[in-house]
């Protein structure tokens, strides 16, 4: 089972994090981005699939590949700023965390200003 993988590679980094943090403080926080890139790639060949799965369905229905796009870079966005706040809670860093996810949220609203475009024009055409 991939889960439970995942899980003890997890422990397996918070116990060397720890450790290491004892020993070397500086040195924690690459032994923390390393671990977590690590279980990242772990996990890499589902997006894979999914991503398969998900341009079996576009192409299924019709749907326009640039609104599919554009929520794929949403959903990138959210685990990217998601994982980089996290790293930066871990270190004790909370207010950058949070800043970074302000800038995500930012992103995000301005990445899907197409979509919201798209969807009131299709209420306008609904209108009579």
């Amino acid at each position: 089972m991939d889960v439970v993988k995942i899980v003890g590679m997890g422990l397996i980094i918070s116990l060397c994090v720890i450790l290491i943090k004892q020993v070397k403080p500086e040195l924690s926080f690459a032994v923390l981005v390393a671990g977590s890139i690590i279980m990242i790639s772990m996990i890499f060949e589902y997006f894979t699939n999914v991503f398969g799965v998900l341009d079996t369905i576009i192409n299924a229905t019709g749907i326009d590949q640039e609104l599919f796009q554009i929520v794929l870079k949403i959903i990138g966005i959210g685990y990217i700023i998601e994982f980089g706040a996290g790293l930066c809670n871990d270190t004790g860093n909370t207010s950058i965390g949070e800043k970074m996810l302000l800038a995500g949220k930012i992103l995000i609203l301005v990445i899907s200003l197409p979509i919201v475009t798209s969807l009131f024009d299709i209420v306008i055409g609904l209108i009579p």
